[in-house]
């Protein structure tokens, strides 16, 4: 048996698998059968040891295989001996497997009554769970119903604590709780359409309603009481509002929602006793503000008007002539810089015994307007929560500030005043911009567009002036600046200093006409003078000082600047000119008739020596005397020093140029190298020249 077991240790190769029952020793086997591929397979096989040691031994396949069943057959009788042996133990084996059956048996039976009970209490653990989630819905509902009915106990239910505060006590903090606690009963009541229908609210809705005609008329009362306080005399209704009136603007909101009416009657009460009060404060300040006035101009302060004109109504004022600040910016432009500054104290400015110009004293009513509108607009916004209503408010005041400009526009002849107004009304309404407060827009468009039309009319008087002024009153033997022309010069540059950041094209218009009615008015005032050159010294004194004066108030001098520029360009050229052929006309004419010829070229009048040697000498004697009485007569004739050393300098370069050419003209003529001891050198010109520029 062991050595079978050790022969099957080893791969077994039946060559019956391949060859079938195929019989070796029959010679006489079919020629069907196919051999091919026999020598292959053989070739395969020889390989495995079984095979090849069967191949090398010689046996027959028949004979191997008789000799593996006889084994087969020991092996058999030998197994059968070793059950035999064996028996005694699968009996004993088998006798336990019984046994294990009929245990196991039992245990079946056992797990079957468990698995019974265990399906009965998963049924019951379900019946218990939905009884659980329908408890714990059920336990939900409850909740929320008392919820809901612990809120509406507590919405509807009125606390004897509620009933004392708001019959007994006094309106304050605790007062303004409760009233908020019976806002929310009495909403509730009213929001709500299940509340409205239940029986409770019919018990509890007279006690509310008592309650609430009760608080709706106590707070009334003591709004009333605290709007009268605003009425007193020297009342700062700012902190009054601010420290007093807002802790108690819930007040105003239980009022809109519970007592309308109530509200409109606290509001309309507000808003009348705000409009008496601001009136009166408006109307005693603007009182106090006339008495520090101080008169610039009347209808006779016009540029064109002759000083010395007197009527017999006239006031016994300071001559016009000798007050040329009428006409000039000066200081006064320093109101724009003081924009944001705080109003004017009456009685302070008073008591210094200061005078203003209405400029001043119309900055600081409107800036005590911007702050007292800006304070009520944020003040009602917040406690009213009505922006609406501050119109009613300053229907009063802006009546009282109306009547007041009423009075002093139609009597205002001060059009730099009233140019400052117009500037300042802008500036303030940048300040409300950036406030972001727009109450005022219309009031101050409304001061915007009244200023307008007045300053065009004073204006319009100025250049009617100009244009109807009488030329026989006005004119003096004098070539200095005339006053009138020095009135225009102020006026216009101050005027151009207040308009460089508004760039406004109609005043620019304006200016323009201006400027050309002095353009007439100076030719014809020229006129009256009976010889050129004094015509000519007048005109250019004049321009001189309209450009300085206008240089004076700023760079920006534009278009008229430019055009009084040129004029005196043209009129100096015309007095140099002028001047010179006073002192050396006969050098000047024979350069502009005769110098320009060439000898050479065979002239019908040939230059001679005769027809030059006169001028050469003449010139020759008296040149610096010449030049000294030019000196003298531009140092007498023009008002402004610099402006004459720039005449003087330019008559002496001319009077240069001139006598060059004589030279050059004298060197082109034959024999003319007889004259040079009698020629004054270009260099002695030229040091009395820079003499001249030394001294300036």
């Amino acid at each position: 048996m062991v050595e079978v077991a050790g022969n099957t240790s080893k791969p077994f190769l039946d060559l019956g698998s391949f060859v079938g029952d195929l019989n070796v020793d029959d010679e006489t086997a079919s020629d069907d059968i196919s051999l091919e591929g026999l020598e292959e397979e053989l070739q395969e096989c020889q390989a495995d040891d079984v095979v090849a040691n069967i191949l090398s031994k010689g046996t027959t396949l028949r004979e191997y295989t008789k000799g593996v069943e006889n084994n087969l057959r020991q092996v058999e009788l030998d197994s059968i001996q070793d059950y035999i042996k064996e028996s005694d133990n699968l009996v004993s084996l088998h006798d336990q497997i019984r046994d294990c059956d009929m245990i196991l048996s039992q245990m079946e039976t056992l797990l079957s009554g468990f698995q019974a009970e265990i399906g009965s209490i998963s049924s019951d653990i379900k019946i218990l769970q939905e009884k659980s989630m329908d408890m714990g819905l059920r336990l939900k509902n409850r909740k929320v119903a008392e919820s809901k009915l612990a809120k509406f106990v507590e919405d509807i239910v009125v606390p004897p604590r509620m009933i004392d505060i708001i019959v007994d006590e006094e309106v304050n903090e605790e007062y303004m709780r409760t009233l908020e606690s019976l806002s929310k009963k009495l909403k509730c009541a009213d929001a709500d359409p299940t509340v409205k229908t239940s029986k409770a609210l019919k018990d509890v809705q007279p006690e509310l309603e008592k309650l609430r005609q009760k608080a709706v008329s106590k707070v009334f009362d003591f709004m009333v009481q605290k709007l009268y306080a605003l009425r007193k005399p020297k009342t700062n209704i700012q902190i009054l509002q601010q420290s007093v009136l807002l802790k108690y603007k819930y007040i105003l909101s239980f009022l809109k929602e519970h007592g309308k009416e109530v509200y409109l009657e606290v509001r309309a009460a507000y808003i009348d006793t705000m409009n008496k009060v601001l009136s009166a404060q408006f109307r005693a300040y603007i009182q106090a503000l006339e008495k520090l006035q101080l008169d610039i101009a009347t209808s006779n302060d016009l540029i064109g008007v002759e000083t010395r004109s007197t009527g017999l109504f006239s006031r016994g004022r300071e001559p016009l002539k000798n007050r040329s600040a009428v006409f000039a910016l000066g200081e006064r432009i320093n109101i724009l810089k003081e924009i944001d500054e705080p109003p004017l104290i009456p009685h302070i400015a008073e008591a210094s015994s200061k005078k203003y110009p209405y400029e001043v004293l119309f900055r600081s009513l409107h800036k005590l307007l911007m702050d007292t509108a800006s304070s009520e607009y944020l003040f009602c916004d917040d406690f009213f929560g009505e922006q609406t209503m501050f119109h009613d408010i300053f229907a009063g005041p802006f009546s009282v500030i109306d009547e007041h400009f009423g009075t002093i526009l139609p009597n205002n002849f001060d059009a730099i005043g009233l140019m400052l107004m117009i500037r300042i009304i802008h500036q303030h309404q940048l300040v409300m911009s950036r406030r972001r407060i727009p109450c005022l827009d219309s009031y101050l468009d409304k001061v915007n567009i009244a200023l307008w039309p007045r300053f065009k009319m004073v204006f319009d008087l100025h250049l009617h002036s100009l244009r109807n002024a009488n030329i026989r009153t006005l004119w003096e033997d004098d070539v200095h600046p005339h006053y009138v022309i020095r009135r225009y010069a102020e006026f216009s540059a101050s005027l151009i200093h207040l308009n460089v950041e508004y760039k406004d094209g109609q005043l620019e218009l304006n200016l323009e006409r201006l400027r050309m009615a002095v353009d007439d008015l100076l030719v014809k005032l020229s006129q009256m003078f009976s010889k050129q050159k004094l015509q000519t010294v007048f005109l250019i004194n004049n321009y001189d000082m309209i450009i300085s004066v206008l240089k004076e108030a700023g760079p920006d001098g534009g278009r008229i600047q430019q055009h009084f520029e040129e004029l005196l360009k043209n009129n100096t050229a015309i007095f140099v000119e002028e001047l010179l052929l006073e002192h050396f006309n006969d050098l000047i004419k024979f350069v502009k008739t005769r110098g320009s010829e060439d000898p050479s070229t065979g002239t019908e009048r040939p230059i001679t020596i005769a027809e030059v040697e006169p001028i050469v000498k003449d010139f020759a004697s008296r040149w610096k005397a010449a030049i000294e009485l030019m000196h003298n007569d531009v140092i007498t004739s023009f008002s402004n020093f610099l402006c004459g050393m720039d005449i003087l300098r330019a008559a002496l370069t001319q009077l240069l140029l001139y006598y060059t050419r004589l030279s050059d003209c004298i060197k082109r003529i034959n024999g003319g190298s007889t004259l040079n001891k009698d020629l004054v050198s270009i260099s002695s010109i030229m040091y009395e020249i820079r003499k001249y520029s030394r001294t300036f």
